[in-house]
């Protein structure tokens, strides 16, 4: 069984308080807009709330024990978590054991709980490179070989995401991996040439299938066909439309009564701003921003101390956070094509709240390591 390092733990506040203050934020918007739903479909309201609370206190238990677990247990094991995380990938497209939910395999069924394989794979995939960036950093910033391996890996699991389909996680990833890749100093023309290779590749796989290149440019005129492609979002701007500046109210949105599809996943940002308005929008906006930022400053700091597992990991996290919350709010709000992202630490969803929290755990240990001066062991090939 692994022992916590027994050093004292000084957790980050603006870290810890800031995802609390997500997370239970998020319960209650969780909570109102699934209310009615949850009462037509299981005849008890609060059958949402039940489980969202119950996932949250476990995300609290895992959060707690990756704020616990040394940052060099991360990196013994990287190889093996991706390799796991790959192989759920693999496992979920078999008929039978896959779970199939509106034309999409992404979900394996756990005993009482319902695992969504890609948010694992988010998580173990940062890992993952934060430990590759850490090994061969020369490498990556000078030639276009160590730039390239982690590549052809990321198009690997790019691959059997897209089989799903789960085409949000794949940018997610995708995105997050770019981002990390860049702040560890690749030669920026090796950065724009892969940058435009995956643009050019996911602007083929959108027009290679008319379904996929009508609901991605759906969002430009959302009302040309508002009852079929465009449902969801003339929805949610209906939504924002009635939350004008303070909102209507805490519980008292119309759109999450059926009108909104997701109200208490994919759209939950649409009731936010219902039922808050714009300024309860800009207050999640800046609890998100404020994440991010001091996630960044933590990993900052690791590197500069020479940890650089847990910078690039650090760096990795916030970056993950940051697009995820960037591109859910935005498809909420008519800025980008409609994909199923959830907002993290805030909508429904056992999984996603689950790994959320296990990745603010392991910023907060970074941070934790980061103060104490811990030293980091030898970094080598694995």
């Amino acid at each position: 069984m692994l022992r916590p390092r027994l050093i004292k733990t000084s957790y980050d506040r603006t870290i810890l308080y800031t995802a609390l203050a997500l997370a239970l934020l998020g319960l209650v918007m969780v909570t109102s807009a699934s209310l009615a739903i949850s009462e037509r479909q299981f005849d008890q309201p609060f059958y949402y709330l039940i489980r969202q609370g119950v996932f949250l206190f476990l995300g609290g238990v895992v959060c707690y024990w990756t704020s616990r677990t040394p940052i060099d247990f991360w990196f013994k094991r990287s190889t093996a978590l991706l390799l796991f995380s790959m192989a759920l990938l693999v496992i979920v497209l078999i008929p039978g054991i896959g779970r199939e939910v509106n034309g999409s395999r992404r979900w394996l069924s756990l005993f009482v709980i319902t695992l969504q394989v890609s948010e694992v794979l988010k998580l173990f995939v940062v890992v993952y490179l934060a430990s590759y960036l850490a090994r061969y950093q020369e490498a990556v910033r000078e030639t276009f070989l160590g730039f390239f391996k982690p590549m052809c890996l990321l198009m690997v699991i790019s691959f059997f995401l897209l089989l799903e389909p789960d085409f949000g996680a794949t940018v997610v990833v995708m995105t997050t991996c770019l981002g990390m890749l860049f702040l560890a100093g690749v030669k920026l023309r090796h950065f724009i040439w892969m940058l435009g290779l995956v643009l050019g590749a996911m602007a083929g796989l959108a027009i290679s299938s008319p379904y996929r290149w009508k609901r991605l440019t759906a969002f430009l005129d959302p009302w040309q066909d508002q009852f079929a492609s465009g449902y969801q979002l003339t929805q949610a701007l209906i939504a924002f439309g009635r939350g004008e500046w303070f909102g209507v109210g805490l519980g008292s949105s119309v759109q999450k009564l059926f009108y909104l599809p997701e109200a208490h996943t994919d759209f939950l940002f649409a009731v936010i701003g219902e039922e808050l308005g714009l300024v309860g929008l800009w207050g999640i906006v800046l609890l998100f921003g404020l994440l991010v930022l001091r996630g960044m400053a933590i990993g900052r700091k690791a590197c500069l101390k020479g940890q650089y597992f847990a910078g690039f990991l650090a760096y990795g996290i916030s970056i993950w956070f940051g697009i995820q919350a960037v591109i859910n709010m935005g498809v909420n709000t008519g800025l980008l094509p409609t994909k199923g992202l959830t907002l993290p630490l805030m909508s429904y969803g056992g999984s996603s709240l689950l790994i959320s929290l296990a990745a603010i755990g392991i910023l907060l240990r970074v941070n934790s390591e980061s103060e104490q001066g811990a030293q980091p062991r030898r970094q080598t090939s694995i």
